[in-house]
């Protein structure tokens, strides 16, 4: 401010105004490359992420090193530019020009090579070195031919992929200090890493589209050529717009499935989460394919396809799927069906017909369900019918027990509820008890027992581990008072002489049997 307020306070002869403003030009910018590298290498160096490698400028040396290459570099091309553009209004000729700008470019390139051996952070092979250096001098030798399109692809090959990661780093070191959290803090958090590497491959991408359109002609030669290379990089510039939206949806997406109900929460909440877990996967896939679509669309369109009768196409296209594939479309709208009616949700045990399971997860067409003994079943929402959801609220499992005709009844009813009482105290089934385990009666009068059924209700799923400690614990509380488990038994009654005469029946049969099957066919 004070070199432009001194410059702006006097009247300048021409030549001498010029030559004055564009030194100041050359001075202002390196001041500033040197200080946006300061800043740069500083916040790379903390950056703050705990879970972030350590960053390559951390050391003093390092951060010099590159310090001063880049000061180096800036001062070449920048005093070199405005000394090369100063010459001609001195008087001076072309050749001699031209042999200053050739001069300040190979002490660009020397002292880029000079970085390629002798960088201290990533020691490099030799083979790697040799390799380089031969890339640098192939694109220096680019710049003196005049290939500027040719330079400026080999300069962003070699240095954008190192400054976009640099500027992404830096950038995510900015959003973990700003210290957001919830969905505004997710938000910032991607457009300032996203954003800034786009911000750097979008003024790539303007740069090189300034310096192919003045040569657009040169390189095209017709006019559909000077529209194809801007609409490949109007292309680019789609795609980092697309980048930026999806990562977006994709991160709040994310986060809103990571938020498990919390400790306590009722069953509504339960519920509300659950569902969300099963229909944000299937937004995220609708989205992604709509981001995608609309990207292609519009890079189409910057080509200057006509996308009007691509879009009515597609259209006559999806009917004549529709109808070809009822199958597909079947599939496809019971599975929306399914997810308006709340039927299932990710994580709960369901019986369809002959396949049963955990769900796991969902696509536009079919679901997949873990079965308890391990093999998944991938079953289409039209072969689905009738559901049978067994992991909602709650469930009862009704029991039977055989006891002995001799057996106390009441005895047993009370000794049942004193099981129940139990294990609805005990902490391991306390919270998945919501009515203990009980006698309702005798169910009825068998050939050898007197039945007695029994009733449980739990949350889903534990009703199987309380029934086991239940039946273990009522056996021995049947075995300390006497009360027996009636099993199937055979009485024979009768004296000695029944049982022989038995015997003797049964012997004859035999034999009559034996008879028979040895007798000719023809009998």
């Amino acid at each position: 401010m004070a070199s432009v307020g001194s410059f702006l306070a006097f009247e300048w002869p021409p030549l001498l105004r010029k030559i004055i403003l564009t030194l100041l030009l050359a001075v202002i910018v390196f001041r500033v490359v040197r200080a946006i590298g300061k800043l740069l290498f500083a916040l790379s160096g903390a950056s703050g992420i705990a879970d972030q490698p350590p960053s390559v400028f951390e050391s003093d040396a390092a951060r010099r090193f590159w310090l001063s290459r880049i000061s180096i570099i800036a001062g070449f091309l920048l005093f070199g530019w405005a000394i090369a553009s100063l010459m001609p209004a001195l008087s001076f000729s072309n050749e001699v020009t031209r042999l200053a700008a050739f001069l300040f470019g190979l002490g660009i390139l020397v002292t880029a090579v000079e970085v390629v051996w002798r960088r201290p952070d990533k020691p490099a092979p030799l083979v790697v070195k040799s390799l380089l250096t031969i890339y640098l001098v192939v694109l220096w030798s680019a710049w003196v031919a005049g290939l500027l399109g040719l330079l400026w692809l080999g300069i962003y090959s070699l240095l954008l992929p190192p400054l976009v990661r640099g500027v992404g780093d830096v950038a995510q070191a900015l959003a973990t200090r700003a210290q957001r959290t919830g969905p505004p803090g997710i938000v910032l958090s991607v457009v300032i890493v996203r954003g800034a590497r786009a911000a750097v491959i979008a003024a790539a991408v303007a740069w090189l589209a300034y310096i192919w359109r003045i040569r657009a002609a040169a390189l095209a030669g017709s006019e559909p050529g000077a529209i194809v290379i801007p609409g490949l990089l109007n292309g680019i510039i789609a795609l980092l717009v697309a980048d930026l939206l999806w990562q977006m949806s994709k991160a709040l997406i994310a986060y809103r499935m990571g938020l498990g109900p919390k400790d306590g929460s009722n069953v509504d909440e339960l519920a509300r989460s659950g569902r969300l877990r099963t229909l944000l996967p299937i937004f995220r896939n609708v989205l992604a394919v709509f981001i995608g679509a609309v990207t292609v669309l519009t890079i189409l369109s910057g080509l200057g396809v006509q996308i009007a009768p691509l879009i009515a196409g597609a259209g006559i296209f999806g009917v004549a799927i529709g109808f070809g594939s009822q199958t597909l479309v079947k599939d496809v709208l019971s599975g929306v069906f399914y997810m308006l009616d709340d039927a299932f949700r990710v994580g709960e045990y369901i019986q369809s017909g002959s396949y049963k399971g955990t769900v796991e997860s969902f696509s536009l067409r079919s679901v997949r369900l873990r079965h308890h003994r391990g093999p998944i079943f991938t079953v289409p929402f039209g072969e689905l019918g009738a559901v049978q959801n067994m992991s909602r609220d709650w469930v009862i499992d009704k029991m039977t027990l055989n006891v002995t005709y001799d057996a106390d009844v009441d005895l047993a009813r009370k000794l049942i509820k004193k099981v129940g009482q139990e294990l609805a105290a005990d902490p391991e089934f306390a919270a998945d008890t919501i009515e203990p385990l009980k006698m309702q009666g005798v169910d009825s009068f068998g050939d050898f027992a007197i039945v007695l059924r029994m009733k449980l209700m739990t949350k889903p799923g534990a009703q199987f581990t309380i029934k086991r400690r239940a039946f273990m614990m009522i056996k021995k509380a049947f075995d300390e008072n006497g009360i027996k488990i009636a099993v199937p038994t055979v009485h024979v009654s009768g004296g000695s002489d029944n049982a022989a005469a038995a015997q003797q029946a049964l012997n004859m049969s035999k034999a009559a049997e034996l008879a028979a099957n040895k007798a000719p066919v023809g009998l």
